[in-house]
């Protein structure tokens, strides 16, 4: 990746992105394999994370369907404050908003969820990500979600492969799914893959 990208990817480049509406890769609507993951979940009460929130389609849907203990990070302070404003009936209750950075981020989680987060990253970051993932991870918690198996000329998005991503999180996490998706929404069909991983203890 060229420095100039490099540079790009910091606060300043995602507020821009958020002030000017250039936000591609929001889907409208919940991930449909990640509300189908959701729909599995019986305790209302586990803690969920979602670092690089977006506009929080599934913080929405979990907080809609009853789930009482959810965090949502993001980089953007324009974008902060649009959450705060859009789910301000469950702030300070069954939500807490948080402006900041993920790797700065302190917790414990039962289920971390991700959504176009890892692909926004600049790929040297990748095993600082695994790392802060398995920190913020209880022993018995779940990486959840949706990573493409695509590759991308430039970025971002930056894509991978199936295998790259299993020799990444092997060293951290048990694999207990990283597979094909089979519900993903049309325009990213055959692209993705569902992932479900654990810490290592």
């Amino acid at each position: 990746m060229s420095e100039k990208n490099e540079l790009k990817l910091d606060v300043t480049f995602w507020d821009t992105c958020w002030k000017n509406n250039i936000t591609m890769w929001d889907l409208k609507v919940v991930s449909p394999p990640i509300k189908s993951y959701v729909d599995t979940l019986q305790d209302k009460a586990v803690a969920i994370l979602i670092p690089g929130c977006g506009n929080a389609y599934e913080a929405q849907y979990l907080l809609e369907n009853g789930f009482k203990n959810v965090t949502i990070i993001d980089i953007s302070p324009t974008l902060a404050v649009q959450l705060l404003q859009k789910l301000e009936n469950y702030i300070g209750k069954e939500l807490t908003v948080i402006c900041g950075n993920f790797f700065t981020h302190t917790g414990q989680y039962d289920v971390i969820i991700e959504q176009t987060f890892f692909c926004a990253l600049d790929p040297k970051m990748r095993k600082d990500y695994t790392e802060k993932m398995h920190q913020l991870l209880k022993p018995t918690g779940k990486l959840v979600g949706l990573m493409f198996n695509k590759i991308f000329s430039g970025g971002p998005p930056f894509g991978g492969s199936q295998e790259e991503y299993f020799e990444l999180f092997s060293t951290k996490f048990d694999i207990l799914k990283m597979e094909n998706c089979e519900n993903s929404i049309k325009p990213r069909a055959g692209t993705e893959l569902f992932i479900e991983l654990t810490p290592k203890i």
